[in-house]
């Protein structure tokens, strides 16, 4: 099938032709013809199949008849990270080359007032990330009622990212008559739930397994172990490994603190290497990225925020320095390599605690990752980790009794528990342990005995012989019960008003 047989106008298949692509992928050669029947479409496909184009071209050519009022724009474009923002951007430029429209893109780290001036100029094509878009609205610089076509890209990384209930606010804000359209590669039974929520009968269109990876990329695991200086000796060892097939690779840790950390250690030997995380400002993030695009830097040490949707075509290798905690992010992370057809290698180094995550993950692709040189039976363990793994896999079963004490205070501690050897209890503690003279026994039959606290610092000395005892009186018709924070023998006189201290302010005499 040929782009000429999908429908698209005659402007925007001569941008295609210009780009250099004659035959459709499959996602794009189902999603077209339905997006241009302005029908919803709910679309899967592997992570590199194209699907950005399967949506930007139909909207080239619905967006050609019609006009963009201030702040109102036509269509809107929803992604999870200001860089793939920024690539479908660059795609509307690409193939509306011929197409007189306006595009704005709103994502964070840049200035209000230049987006503000694209929005009031009109817009046919908002492109946005979910805490931008609403802040703008929040302003009173846009209007949303004039949507007609909204695309939601990469929807299960909304759900990870926690944008759920900004897309959900969103869509309250926009025409119910809409047009919408889900792309990803990955589809949770939590995101099939929310396209039923925001979709109308939308065709389906899956040109490939959910969260299945692309033939073409090479998976591999190796076994290290899990301390960091051992994973980045392994990781250096297989760059070197590699040689000249290793034209450039993205290095995924699961913390933005490790990639700095590796960063920083690649450096130190003799690596050209790039850093890109969420910290960083958007002005380091894009010339990172484009430095890596142009071959400048042969490595990029990036989070999870350069495994979606991020389309560098040459990239030869993928590295999971950590295995990541979503199964789901490994589909997406090793399709940065082997795109558009081309073969690709990704490595995962796995030590013994990741075990849980790597099953996770085989259960999710539905086959095994084969081992690179032994599994984790062959890794040697240093010294102390052995110990260290198991004691965090073990558990107490006895409760309070296998915490170890905070305090040694005497008179704080208990007497020692009926059946155990007082004789192990500390000094301190059995020498001042109450003992039975030290009980008073109350008189009223009514009343459970009161044990006596020892004092503190010295041997515990009977009350009786410091202060006699005030007689006991017997109840008449109810037990009179001590009243609380008096002890017997004291006055049972209370005080009236202030009693003998007047406050100096009522002696004060006043005039008249």
């Amino acid at each position: 099938m040929l782009f000429s047989e999908l429908g698209l106008s005659a402007k925007v298949l001569a941008a295609v032709e210009k780009a250099g692509y004659t035959e459709p992928t499959p996602i794009q050669a189902q999603a077209i013809p339905h997006a241009l029947e302005r029908r919803d479409v709910l679309g899967i496909a592997q992570t590199g199949t194209g699907k950005t184009a399967s949506f930007v071209l139909p909207m080239l050519t619905l967006l050609e008849k019609g006009r963009a009022r201030a702040r109102m724009p036509r269509t809107l474009i929803i992604e999870p990270t200001r860089e793939l923002a920024a690539q479908v951007e660059e795609s509307f430029e690409k193939y509306g080359v011929n197409s007189r429209l306006n595009v704005a893109l709103l994502i964070g780290g840049v200035s209000f007032e230049d987006q503000n001036r694209k929005l009031e100029r009109g817009v046919d094509v908002l492109i946005a990330t979910p805490g931008r878009l609403l802040d703008h609205f929040e302003r009173g610089r846009l209007l949303m009622t004039g949507v007609e076509v909204l695309v939601i890209d990469e929807a299960d990384r909304m759900l990870d990212m926690g944008f759920i209930p900004d897309i959900e606010r969103i869509c309250k804000l926009i025409p119910f008559t809409r047009q919408t359209l889900f792309f990803s590669a990955t589809m949770p039974p939590e995101i099939t739930r929310l396209a039923d929520q925001f979709l109308q009968n939308p065709v389906r269109v899956e040109v490939a397994k959910a969260s299945s990876t692309a033939q073409t990329v090479e998976q591999k695991l190796v076994a290290t172990g899990s301390k960091d200086f051992e994973k980045r000796e392994t990781l250096r060892g297989l760059i070197r490994a590699e040689g000249e097939s290793l034209t450039n690779a993205i290095i995924f840790c699961n913390r933005k603190r490790d990639v700095s950390l590796l960063f920083r250690s690649l450096s130190k030997h003799g690596f050209s290497v790039g850093a890109l995380h969420g910290d960083m400002d958007q002005r380091s993030r894009t010339m990172t990225l484009q430095a890596f695009r142009d071959d400048k830097l042969s490595l990029l040490v990036a989070s999870d925020v350069a495994a979606r949707g991020l389309d560098i075509p040459a990239v030869s290798h993928v590295f999971n320095f950590d295995v990541p905690i979503h199964a789901e992010d490994y589909v997406h992370r090793i399709g940065r390599t082997g795109r558009a057809g081309r073969s690709g290698k990704a490595y995962t180094l796995v030590s013994r605690g990741d075990q849980k995550y790597l099953d996770a993950i085989e259960k999710l692709i539905a086959k095994d990752i084969d081992w690179a040189d032994g599994d984790l039976s062959t890794v040697v363990e240093s010294p102390g980790e052995e110990k260290e793994r198991r004691g965090k896999r073990g558990s107490r079963k006895d409760g309070a009794a296998a915490a170890p004490s905070r305090s040694r205070k005497p008179a704080r501690a208990k007497a020692p528990a009926e059946g155990d050897d007082a004789s192990e209890a500390p000094e301190a503690i059995v020498d001042e342990a109450p003992v039975a003279s030290d009980v008073t026994v109350s008189t009223d039959d009514n009343l459970p005995p009161k044990d006596e606290k020892p004092a503190r610092g010295r041997a515990a000395r009977p009350r009786e012989a410091a202060r006699p005892q005030a007689p006991v009186q017997q109840p008449t018709a109810q037990p009179q019960r001590p009243q609380r924070g008096r002890d017997d023998g004291r006055d049972d006189r209370t005080t009236v008003g202030f009693g003998d201290d007047i406050p100096a302010f009522m002696l004060i005499r006043t005039a008249g």
